[in-house]
């Protein structure tokens, strides 16, 4: 009944993350980094709680009754993405960020590993072929052609720190995604709409509500900027409420192994619009990755 559907969130929810980074990016210099990342859940619990009075009046139904196990989930789902995207900005302190950027595309395949420990979902070879591709295709596409030699630094030599940082904010946003799976499976009642829209609604108001408490502990200026910022933080609230929603509308239905997967072509878009707009050139290692990856959504798309 659902069939591509999955498919369709996903790359709705691809185009509306993209957009909601670049509403967000403008409010860094305001808000600071963890201002700005706090419009996505401050702002977007909002758009949650409309979308989800939608959905309910739509299907005629009331919420569904929430379960221990559902509400567990759903905390590990909120709390592991918030610690994802500190780990991340942690790592763009690290004098070799655009590596660590790279290492959390391999998100897909810690998903994997932890859908098959915590959800019990077989990897099967033509869904390991699909992770692998489109993987090293985004590892082709976005590792530096050069490590870039820093003042009075190591001359551009590698080190172990940022590659952990990228490795373990990887693992970190995989645990977030198969956490939000596993607490929409929970729910006993609705349709796969109502219960990841639920499951969206509790997360967000989890997240608001622990970001809310830190920034009111240690930095209350920054929550006054936030609410005078509120023109600019409604459009970033609302595109992030919106790829949340496509989100989990995809993990309610397909695995995350597979979301993830697909969630990468968010990278071979950017590089095509860039190439497009700049009219660059593309070198070959970015044309291996492209094909890389385009191989791997076929192979994904036809498990």
């Amino acid at each position: 009944m659902t069939g591509y559907l999955w498919a369709l969130f996903t790359v709705l929810a691809a185009g509306g993350q993209t957009l909601r980074n670049a509403l967000q990016r403008e409010l860094t210099s305001t808000l600071g980094t963890v201002g700005a990342t706090h419009v996505r859940f401050l702002y977007g619990l909002p758009f949650g709680l409309l979308f989800f009075a939608l959905v309910l009046a739509f299907n005629g139904t009331t919420p569904p009754a929430l379960n221990g196990t559902m509400v567990t989930w759903t905390l590990v789902g909120a709390l592991t993405q918030i610690c994802a995207t500190a780990l991340l900005l942690a790592a763009m302190r690290e004098k070799n960020f655009v590596i660590v950027t790279a290492l959390t595309k391999t998100e897909p395949v810690h998903v994997a590993l932890f859908g098959l420990v915590v959800l019990g979902e077989q990897l099967t070879a033509g869904l390991a072929t699909a992770i692998a591709l489109a993987t090293l295709g985004v590892l082709a596409m976005s590792w530096p052609r050069r490590v870039v030699p820093t003042v009075g630094g190591d001359h551009g030599a590698l080190e172990w720190q940022p590659i952990v940082l990228g490795l373990v904010a990887a693992s970190v946003f995989a645990l977030s995604a198969i956490g939000f799976r596993r607490a929409i499976l929970a729910l006993e009642t609705g349709n796969f709409v109502v219960r990841a829209s639920t499951t969206l609604v509790l997360g967000l108001t989890l997240q608001t509500a622990v970001l809310s408490s830190y920034l009111m502990a240690t930095s209350r200026e920054t929550l006054v900027a936030l609410m005078a910022a509120w023109r600019p933080s409604l459009k970033a609230g609302f595109m992030g409420a919106f790829a949340s929603q496509m989100w989990f509308l995809a993990f309610a239905i397909e695995t995350a192994a597979k979301v993830r997967t697909l969630a990468l072509v968010e990278i071979l878009f950017a590089g095509l619009i860039s190439r497009s707009l700049f009219k660059q050139g593309m070198r070959s290692r970015e044309a291996l990755g492209i094909a890389l990856m385009v191989m791997g959504v076929m192979v994904l798309l036809n498990q």
